[in-house]
């Protein structure tokens, strides 16, 4: 197994949780999560069954997601997010503001507390009944008052 192969807890639906390694680069292939478990064993896990996975510093048996949301508006540049999984359970995170970024088959998203043992969340669409998007982190300001730099060419004259 080589050093780029990352730790992850997989949350199914089923309130079950398996930990192992995978490939950050290709770890969904064909519908479902190729996990390499700690036992040794290659796993294929249909992304229909899992609700979440946890990419994690260390194992651990505690949930790896203690705080869910954020207690103030984010620092972190991207889109601010709340899922909503089907078992009625909300995590916010922040989605990179490039989507083609995220896998088509789900969200991968960082938690409010990248001090905790979890760092990256990726989410199935499959394991959530809505996503709304909170802010645009990071975007531009403008400034109230300050008149437009005439210097800029217009490419559509009115």
């Amino acid at each position: 197994m080589s050093s780029t192969h990352k730790k992850v807890i997989v949350r199914k639906h089923d309130r079950d949780s398996i930990n192992g390694h995978v490939a950050p680069a290709n770890f969904v292939i064909d519908g479902k999560l190729e996990l390499l478990s700690t036992t040794g064993n290659v796993v294929a896990i249909d992304l229909r069954d899992i609700k979440a996975v946890y990419f994690v510093r260390e194992f651990s048996d505690a949930d790896p997601l203690v705080r869910k949301t954020f207690t103030t508006r984010p620092r972190t540049e991207g889109l601010w997010v709340r899922l909503k999984f089907k078992d009625s359970e909300i995590i916010e995170g922040i989605l990179p503001n490039d989507l083609t970024q995220n896998p088509p088959e789900g969200f991968l998203l960082n938690p409010p507390d990248l001090r905790s043992n979890t760092q990256r969340i990726f989410v199935p669409r499959s394991a959530l009944s809505s996503v709304v998007v909170l802010a645009v982190v990071g975007a531009a300001r403008r400034r109230k008052g300050v008149p437009p730099d005439t210097r800029q060419v217009t490419l559509f004259e009115q």
